[in-house]
């Protein structure tokens, strides 16, 4: 039966139904594990409620055993457990109320507990510390402890906790049950909605692979084969679903492919013969634009070695202009060198010229110090005399002469000092007079050499001038050379473009014609492949 439904609705059931039922189990499995929980927190209630039960009653054992070491020891410290006891037993208390919640049975027996617990602290405890703290009361209060009268208070208190001990392990059980019943649910939900998801995913994977698979199947296999050249079977075209109008657009695309082989095929043998004539126009084209292209290189390889002669020929006399203007430049540098040299070796001449008239007056003044020296020297030889007759006198007088004769003495010795020294400045004055002769001569010749520097530095100046005049001729030709082989140059570099012009468009043209002949090859290589395509498909 052809299936009249879209993929759409098809596979939106399916999923619908698949997740219909997964809200289903889940809800299911929700629904006992909600119970599950339920029964698990009463249970847990439950057996917070016995801990709370055990706290009380530790809490009044404690309370009992340090009323009784008290007042068997009298001392305070035993009282510790009874301190401790009584606010466990005040905390406890609220949190058993609100765990027991609103059960009225379990809420009157822990009353009465709490009635019984409080009473003993009250008319037991109490009263047994007050009386016991007093020593004229003490004995009082050990015979209440020893008669037993809060014996009664701790029979109801545990007569309450044991019937809510009662109640509590009757819930446990209870709960115990509810906790297993609610398992065995889940686990019974989680399996059954797991089956029957898998039924359903198994009814519906058999359902798609009849109404959607197989019809895709069947519609592969007629596109192998329209793939494969064969354009003359059909497809079974059931259904109004989309598998049915693709049958039915394959079959439509089929003929339409037939037909279009067979225009294809005649267009093809016209297309081939068009391809051959352009391509034997195109090579004829071809080899007369290389022809052409072959010239124009030839030319333009002569221009080159022009340019490059040209250029060459520029750039040595460049090479020559800057050699040259280097040259007059250096000539110009040595010709303000030997003026300058000649300057110097004229200020060398005078300033020797001063020296040695400075020298000669200095050696006439050292002659006058000479003369000077003679006369010292004269001068103390005459007092050593007079002093040698001032002893001799001196000695005569005897006694009265002595004072005179010591002046003698030192005048003795004054003179031959002055006498050493004469001596030693005329020896000096000596070396200076030698020194001074030798300066002279030196001067005289120094003097000379300048004047002979002189004379050889203006040749010199003379000679570089001319040089350099010859150099700085010899530079403005050069330059006019340069400037005919720039415009030389122009002139073929003007060539040189038209030449490359025509060289660009010869290589445009013959690349134009490369093109038209693929052109035309790729054209016959195109219709032969579509020829052959033609052929591949059977119609």
């Amino acid at each position: 039966m052809p299936n009249t439904y879209g993929l759409n609705r098809t596979l939106g059931g399916a999923i619908g139904v698949i997740a219909l039922v997964s809200v289903l189990s889940s809800g299911a499995v929700l629904t006992t594990r909600n119970q599950l929980q339920d029964a698990t927190d009463a249970l847990d209630r439950s057996t917070q409620v016995v801990r709370g039960l055990d706290a009380i009653r530790t809490a009044m054992l404690n309370q009992e055993t340090g009323l009784r070491g008290y007042l068997i020891t009298g001392r305070e410290s035993s009282l510790e457990p009874y301190r401790t006891g009584r606010p466990a037993l005040e905390e406890t208390i609220p949190r058993l109320r609100t765990l027991i919640g609103n059960d009225a049975e379990r809420s009157r027996l822990l009353a009465d507990a709490v009635t019984a617990a409080r009473a003993w602290q009250a008319d037991i405890g109490e009263t047994a510390i007050r009386q016991a703290a007093d020593p004229t009361t003490r004995p009082e209060a050990v015979r209440i402890e020893a008669e037993g009268k809060g014996k009664q208070f701790f029979d109801t208190l545990r007569d309450k906790l044991a019937a809510i001990d009662r109640l509590e392990g009757q819930t446990r059980a209870a709960q115990a049950v509810r906790v297993a019943q609610a398992e065995r649910n889940e686990s019974l939900a989680v399996w059954s909605g797991t089956l029957l998801t898998l039924l359903i995913c198994a009814a519906i994977g058999i359902a798609i692979n009849r109404l959607i698979v197989r019809p895709l199947v069947r519609v592969m296999n007629f596109v192998e084969h329209v793939g494969e050249g064969n354009l003359t079977g059909t497809l079974g075209t059931g259904g109004h679903n989309e598998i049915g109008r693709l049958g039915r657009s394959l079959n439509a695309m089929v003929a339409n492919l037939s037909d279009l082989a067979r225009t294809n095929r005649a267009a093809t043998s016209d297309l081939n013969a068009a391809a051959a004539e352009i391509r034997a126009s195109a090579q004829e084209q071809a080899a007369s634009v290389e022809e052409q292209f072959a010239a124009v290189q030839e030319t333009a390889a002569t221009m080159d070695e022009i340019t490059h002669s040209g250029a060459q020929i520029g750039k040595r006399a460049t090479e020559v202009i800057a050699t040259a203007q280097a040259t007059a430049q250096t000539s110009r540098q040595g010709l303000r060198a030997v003026s300058d040299t000649a300057k110097a070796m004229d200020a060398i001449r005078e300033q020797a010229e001063a020296v040695a008239g400075n020298i000669v007056g200095l050696s006439e003044k050292t002659q006058t110090i000479g003369d000077i020296i003679e006369t010292v020297n004269d001068i103390s030889e005459r007092t050593h005399l007079l002093a040698l007759n001032a002893a001799i006198e001196a000695a005569a007088a005897g006694e009265s002469g002595r004072s005179f004769a010591v002046v003698a003495s030192e005048m003795k010795l004054l003179a031959d000092q002055a006498k050493a020294a004469t001596g030693q400045v005329r020896g000096i004055l000596g070396e200076i007079h030698r020194g001074i002769n030798t300066s002279v001569m030196l001067t005289e010749e120094a003097v000379k050499r300048a004047a002979t520097g002189k004379t050889r530095s203006d040749t010199t100046q003379r000679t570089i001038e001319e040089i350099t005049a010859k150099v700085e001729e010899g530079a403005q030709v050069f330059q006019q050379i340069v400037a005919s082989t720039n415009q030389q140059q122009l002139g073929i570099e003007q060539v040189m473009q038209a030449l490359h012009g025509i060289r660009q468009a010869s290589q445009q043209t013959a690349a134009g014609t490369r093109q038209v002949e693929t052109a035309s090859a790729n054209i016959t290589q195109l219709a032969q492949s579509l020829m052959a395509l033609a052929e591949r498909y059977r119609h």
